[in-house]
C-alpha cells in the first residue's frame, strides 16, 4: 500500500510539474505579443522571429550543457562540474530532502527548468529591439542560455555559494529576471539608442504599433506566472503543499494587480493621464517583485509589494530615458529594477532573510551577468557588428533582416 501511495504521489507531482512548465512555456507567447505590440510595425516580424528562435536555442543549449552546469553532480560552489549529457531516468524519481521526501521525474525537472532559461533570454529580446542584427542576437543567445545563466543559477539553485550564504530567491526575481535584465542592459549600452529617440536634448516618444497585442501579451504572461511561481513549490501531493501552492497563486495574482494599480495611479500623478504602457509594465513589475518570495507574505502584503514594484517601473523607465538608455519595451526596468526590489522585499515576510545577504546575492548576479554579457556583446561588435545599418533601421528590421513585412496590406 505504501508503495502505491508513493507511485501515486510520483505521478501527481510529475504531472503537476509538467503542467506548470507548460504554463511557463506559454509565457514565450506572452513575451512575443507584448514586445510585438510595443515596437513599431516595421519591427514586428523580427521580434517574433527572435522569440521563437531564442526559445528553440535555449531548449537545445540547456539540454546539451546548461542543465548540467546548473545542477552538477559536484562542484566547488563557484565552478560547477561539467557534464555534457542530460541523463536522468524517467523511471526513477529524484528525492529531495527539504520538507521530507519529494518524488517526481527527473525529466520533468529538466523541462521545468528549461522554460525558465528561455524566459531570461526573452527579457533581452525586447530591450535590444528595432536596431540589433538578428544574427548577433542569436549568437549571444547561445552563450547566455548555455553558460551565463546556468552558472549564476548554480550559485543559488544548484547548491552553490549563494545558497550556502543564505541568499533566498524562491522562483527567480534574481536568478531569472535580474539576470536577463543585466544582460539586456549590457547589450543596450553597447548598441546605442534607436535613431531619432534622443535628439537636440529631447526625449522623443516612439509609440508601439499595437497596444491591444501588448495588452494580450501581458495577460498571457500573468497567466503563465502562476506556473512560474506555483511550479517552484515543486509538489502538490499533500495537504500542506497543496495549500502552499494555493497561497502562491493568490499572492502572485495580488502582486500583479497591485503593480497595475501602482503604475496606473503613479503615471496619472506624473503625466496627468492613465498610461497603458506603464500599466502593462506595472503588471510585469508586480509579478517580478513577488517572484523571490510568493509564499510567506499575506495577500495584502503581496499586493503592496506589487504596487511598489509598479511605481518603481515608472520611475525606472523615466530615469533610464533621461540617461539616454533606450529600452523600447521597458524590460530592464520591469525585470531588473523590480528584480532587485523583489529580492530585498523577501525580508518583509521571511524571517530567514537578511537584507545584507539579499543585496549581496543581487550584486553577484548582476555583476556576473553584466560583465560576461558585456564581454561577449563587445566581441560580437568587433567581429561581426551588433547593429544594423542606418538604411536598414530606417527601412525596418522586418524587411532588412527577415525579408517580409508583418502588415503588407497596409503598405502605402
Amino acid at each position: 500500500m505504501e508503495g502505491q501511495v508513493i507511485e501515486l504521489a510520483y505521478a501527481l507531482d510529475t504531472f503537476y510539474f509538467l503542467v506548470m512548465g507548460a504554463f511557463v512555456m506559454w509565457m514565450a507567447a506572452g513575451f512575443s505579443m507584448l514586445e510585438a505590440g510595443l515596437v513599431r510595425s516595421k519591427s514586428t516580424v523580427e521580434i517574433l522571429t527572435k522569440n521563437i528562435a531564442l526559445y528553440s536555442i535555449a531548449s537545445i543549449m540547456y539540454m546539451v550543457v546548461g542543465y548540467n552546469l546548473m545542477y552538477p553532480a559536484d562542484g566547488n560552489g563557484i565552478v560547477p562540474a561539467v557534464s555534457f549529457f542530460l541523463g536522468g531516468d524517467n523511471e526513477t524519481a529524484d528525492v529531495l530532502s527539504s520538507g521530507g521526501e519529494i518524488y517526481y521525474s527527473a525529466l520533468s525537472d529538466f523541462f521545468f527548468q528549461v522554460v525558465f532559461v528561455a524566459t531570461a533570454m526573452s527579457i533581452v529580446s525586447g530591450a535590444v529591439a528595432e536596431r540589433m542584427k538578428l544574427s548577433s542576437f542569436l549568437l549571444f543567445c547561445i552563450v547566455m542560455t548555455g553558460l551565463i545563466y546556468p552558472i549564476q543559477g548554480y550559485w543559488k539553485w544548484g547548491g552553490g555559494f549563494l545558497d550556502e550564504a543564505g541568499f533566498l530567491d524562491f522562483a527567480g526575481s534574481g536568478v531569472v529576471h535580474l539576470c536577463g535584465a543585466a544582460a539586456a542592459l549590457a547589450g543596450v549600452l553597447l548598441l546605442g539608442a534607436r535613431k531619432g529617440k534622443y535628439e537636440n536634448g529631447k526625449i522623443n516618444a516612439i509609440p508601439g504599433a499595437n497596444m491591444p497585442l501588448a495588452t494580450l501579451g501581458t495577460f498571457i504572461l500573468w497567466l503563465g506566472w502562476f506556473g512560474f511561481n506555483g511550479g517552484s513549490e515543486l509538489m502538490v501531493s499533500n495537504v500542506t503543499e497543496a495549500n502552499a501552492v494555493a497561497m502562491i497563486f493568490v499572492n502572485t495574482n495580488a502582486a500583479a494587480a497591485g503593480g497595475v494599480i501602482g503604475a496606473l495611479l503613479f503615471s496619472k500623478i506624473l503625466f496627468g493621464k492613465f498610461d497603458l504602457s506603464m500599466s502593462l509594465n506595472g503588471a510585469i513589475g508586480g509579478l517580478v517583485s513577488i517572484t523571490a518570495e510568493p509564499l510567506t507574505p499575506t495577500p495584502e502584503l503581496a499586493a503592496i509589494i506589487g504596487a511598489i514594484g509598479g511605481i518603481l517601473v515608472v520611475i525606472s523607465i523615466i530615469v533610464l530615458d533621461k540617461s539616454r538608455i533606450d529600452d523600447p519595451v521597458g524590460a530592464i526596468s520591469a525585470h531588473g529594477t523590480c528584480g532587485i526590489w523583489g529580492i530585498t522585499a523577501v525580508c518583509l515576510s521571511n524571517a530567514d532573510a537578511t537584507l545584507g545577504v539579499q543585496l549581496y546575492g543581487a550584486l553577484i548576479i548582476f555583476a556576473w551577468t553584466f560583465t560576461m554579457a558585456l564581454i561577449f556583446w563587445a566581441i560580437l561588435k568587433m567581429v561581426i557588428g551588433i547593429r544594423v545599418s542606418e538604411e536598414a533601421e530606417e527601412m525596418g528590421v522586418d524587411v532588412a533582416e527577415c525579408g517580409i513585412e508583418a502588415y503588407p496590406e497596409f503598405k502605402k
